[in-house]
């Protein structure tokens, strides 16, 4: 990985996701709406979405904009950025035991093993090896139901987490989650001043769109494969 280029990330997604009041949201824990979340994307054969905002960047904030698609019985992903500038037409493919990351302007494939990319930090702090698989990424946070807001069948949980690992991460990340199909709609993250790094939301959510792998693992033929 390069500095201009996401590792495999220690934040939050990737925590890439209630009727209305606090009290309503007891009725659900942190636990059910991750199992929930879980079961909604286990039952897919494949999902697709759009994840755009901003974050901040090399020191400085800028727009984020990436596309993912999965196909979780294979715990295979692929990500295509598209924003910011310096990772744009960067490729990132995931399944369970490496990441192939393409890099654009070298046109060079690193492979890297997941086990060692695991832990390390990226663009915003998220971990775009998982983002695909949301309760994955949240086993590493010590996560409690923030808010619920809507009517029954329509509501909106907030959940927000706190890394479990010390000195990983001071900071907390926040994931929104619709009731509707229990799928994610927002991720933020923050640090511990409670400063805002990232503030994405999740759109274009499709499910079973015939998605195959050869889809999603292709990468320019002519490519430099470098292994660390």
């Amino acid at each position: 990985m390069t500095s201009k280029t996401p590792s495999l990330l220690a934040a939050a997604l990737s925590l890439t996701l209630l009727g209305s009041g606090v009290s309503q949201a007891q009725t659900y824990s942190a636990t059910d709406i991750i199992g929930k979340l879980d079961a909604a994307q286990k039952s897919a054969r494949d999902l697709s979405f759009r994840l755009s905002g901003s974050g901040s960047f090399d020191g400085s904030a800028q727009k984020i904009d990436l596309s993912v698609q999965s196909i979780p019985a294979s715990s295979l992903a692929r990500v295509v950025f598209a924003a910011p500038d310096s990772l744009a037409d960067n490729i990132v493919v995931v399944n369970k035991t490496e990441v192939r990351n393409y890099l654009y302007l070298t046109n060079q494939v690193t492979v890297t093993s997941t086990a060692k990319m695991a832990g390390q930090a990226g663009v915003t702090g998220i971990d775009f090896s998982q983002i695909s698989n949301v309760s994955a990424l949240l086993k590493s946070y010590d996560v409690k139901v923030l808010s619920a807001t809507g009517t029954a069948g329509s509501r909106l949980f907030t959940l927000e987490g706190t890394p479990k690992a010390a000195g990983t991460n001071d900071g907390k990340a926040r994931v929104y989650v619709t009731e509707a199909g229990w799928r994610p709609t927002r991720l933020q993250l923050l640090d511990s001043a409670g400063k805002t790094l990232a503030d994405l939301s999740v759109s274009n959510y499709k499910t079973n769109s015939g998605l195959t792998a050869v889809r999603l693992t292709t990468l320019p033929k002519d490519a430099e494969i470098i292994r660390q």
